[in-house]
């Protein structure tokens, strides 16, 4: 027996960023030498008002954050301090997901204490886990009356194994074994899928023969955004229009890479990254995703008495202020931010106007 059409109507906020970083030099000024404990919630501050506007908002940590017991690192082997995972708490993200090329950076102990501290926090997770049970739970989050199921894969782990007993540590891409992924979600009543994706070069501006086949692969069966990161710059977002069975049209976002976040890197465009913010309807028991709105960042990287001070900062609107942003900045310097932010604007809509047709998987 069919379960009842549902005839309400809906809408929800879909909030997306790129890499979470913690590279070595990030971390003396969060430091607070009295208690010992750091700060990194002035990162986040400037960007707080836009993340909080998400019922779901998502960031890949790229980090463990086992903290010292496991000895702080930042490339080639990452390791952060846990109030890293405060501070994105506290800036209103809801959703971490880590299924990435460092994941393992301090084995299996480094991913049970990251996902400790992330859960005891209330956030959600996905592409780790500690279990074989934990690693089979579908985790399909409801909000405002849409229920999205999400998943998270990566193209591997930087060569280092995963643990012999631990084969599912981490969630690593297997294109027939998301598309079950898939089908198992949307058996179990998820209104839209988000598949956090770590795949692509790294500093490649365009998505590769491989990005684009895969992700179009997920949409046609039947993922709705596939939300990408890892080249550690920008690449263009794409809609695709899946054509299903009964002639009716499907609407699915790709988003190739959403880039750094926050880290250190620097230069060719590096420090840059983008907000998504994707509204979602549902209108009796149909789910569509609708508007979608980029929001470029630039990494704000100032230097007081020797330590690095960092914020996101919303580029767009830093530039439009009719006071100078970065007091600090020369105008040469000033003027080389500007064209550089209007290369990635360009980049980052690139693809929007011509939507790719995909014909929906059996």
């Amino acid at each position: 027996m069919k379960p009842p059409v549902d005839e309400g109507t809906y809408d929800a906020t879909l909030i997306a960023v790129g890499d979470i970083m913690m590279h070595s030099p990030q971390l003396p000024g969060a430091l607070d030498k009295h208690t010992g404990l750091y700060d990194f919630k002035p990162f986040f501050e400037q960007v707080k008002p836009i993340i909080e506007r998400g019922d779901w908002s998502l960031a890949n940590l790229e980090t463990p954050i086992a903290g010292k017991s496991l000895g702080l690192s930042g490339y080639p082997r990452f390791n952060a301090p846990p109030e890293l995972a405060d501070a994105l708490k506290d800036a209103g993200f809801t959703i971490v997901t880590n299924a990435n090329n460092h994941a393992l950076d301090r084995g299996s102990q480094g991913i049970a204490m990251t996902l400790a501290k992330l859960q005891k926090l209330g956030l959600v997770t996905k592409g780790t886990a500690r279990s074989r049970w934990e690693a089979d739970q579908l985790t399909i989050e409801k909000r405002n009356g849409i229920s999205m199921g999400l998943l998270a894969y990566t193209y591997g782990t930087n060569g280092i194994p995963l643990p012999k007993n631990q084969p599912y540590a981490v969630t690593l891409i297997d294109e027939q074994a998301m598309i079950k992924d898939i089908h198992r979600l949307k058996a179990a009543g998820a209104d839209f899928i988000t598949i956090a994706l770590h795949f692509g070069i790294e500093y490649q501006t365009t998505p590769n023969e491989a990005q684009t086949k895969l992700a179009r692969a997920l949409i046609a069966a039947g993922a709705d955004i596939v939300a990408g990161s890892h080249p550690h710059v920008v690449q263009p977002y794409e809609f695709a229009e899946v054509k299903n069975p009964d002639g009716s049209v499907r609407k699915g976002l790709i988003i190739y890479s959403m880039g750094n976040f926050i880290s250190n890197q620097r230069g060719d465009t590096k420090d840059f990254g983008v907000i998504y913010q994707v509204a979602v309807h549902k209108d009796h028991g149909a789910t569509t995703i609708g508007s979608v709105k980029a929001i470029p960042t630039w990494v704000h990287r100032t230097t007081v008495k020797g330590l690095n001070h960092y914020a996101v900062v919303p580029i767009a609107s830093a530039l439009a202020s009719k006071t100078k942003p970065f007091p600090e900045m020369s105008a040469a310097d000033y003027g080389k931010l500007k064209s550089t932010y209007a290369v990635v604007a360009k980049r980052i809509e690139s693809l929007r106007s011509k939507p790719v047709h995909l014909q929906a998987a059996p």
